[in-house]
Order: structure tokens, then sequence, then C-alpha cells
């Protein structure tokens, strides 16, 4: 077998092209938000925490900045006022990073086009199984190449939720 065929090669080539394709293809929208792509990382995963918080040291666990990295990106959108920091009543080394109102409102702002982005671009393309499918992939690779990318949130089930009234 020659060696440049691997299909190991072709599965991170085509994920590291898929990736770049949709950064360029989703960025625009944010950059109009007055947002980067780290920016809108940092501010979702605080929205989507319970309390809409993480102490510092679990966000630079789940994005791909280090503590410094994210010192600094946290201290730009606090200027901002799209965070602001609280500190830790139990450990007077630690704080947390909150998603302020203003960051949430502007995350209300942006999230409709991003999302139709993302549909038009992304999961818009895979049918519902196959969705389900590469999501169920994505966590599982994720959870052992990143086994810190969900510290400092309470795992919730996946199961879809049931429809009421």
């Amino acid at each position: 077998m020659d060696p440049f065929d691997d299909p190991r090669l072709t599965a991170m080539g085509l994920f590291a092209e898929v990736y770049s394709g949709l950064s360029s293809k989703t960025s625009p929208t944010l950059a109009a938000a007055g947002l980067s792509e780290v920016d809108f990382e940092t501010l979702i995963r605080l929205a989507r925490s319970p309390e809409r918080r993480l102490r510092m040291s679990d966000l630079a666990a789940q994005t791909s900045l280090s503590t410094s990295g994210i010192t600094r990106v946290v201290d730009r959108l606090e200027r901002d006022g799209l965070v602001e920091r609280h500190a830790c009543a139990s450990d007077r080394r630690a704080s947390y990073a909150v998603l302020s109102e203003a960051g949430a409102e502007r995350l209300r702002a942006v999230l409709p086009k991003h999302i139709k982005d993302i549909e038009t671009w992304f999961t818009g393309l895979l049918t519902e199984n196959q969705l389900a499918d590469f999501l169920e992939a994505l966590r599982m690779i994720r959870d052992v190449v990143r086994p810190c990318a969900t510290a400092g949130v309470r795992e919730v089930s996946r199961a879809p939720k049931a429809k009421t009234g």
C-alpha cells in the first residue's frame, strides 16, 4: 500500500479542510457583530454553562487557549462590557468569568445569522441520523484528545427533550 494513500491521512486532511472552510464561511457574521472567533467561543461557552459562568481555569481548559491566553481574551471582553469577573468565595486564588447581560445581548443579536450560516454550510447538509452519528463520533474523539473540554460543566442528558403543551 502506498503510504501517501493512507485513509487516516485522508481523514485528517478532510477534517482540516472542513474546519478551515467552515471558519471562512462563518467568521464574517461574527466579525460584523464585532466578535472574533475566539471571542464568540468564549462567550458561547459561558452562555451555555450553568449560571452563565465558568472558573477561569475551566474556561481555559475548554478552549484552545492557555491560561494566560484566556486571561487576555477575558480582559478584552470585560473592557467591552461583555464579561464580568467574580471572585470565587471558596478559593481566593480563583475567579469566574461571567457572561454579562450585554454579552448575552450581543450573542442574541448574532446567533440567528450564525445559526443560519451553520445550517447552510454544515448541519443542513446532513440528515438527522448523519448529524446524530457525527456528533457522537466528535464527542468520542474530543473526550480522548481534549479530556478537559467539559471542565466545570455538569454532564447533562443528550436525549431530546420532550415537547410540552
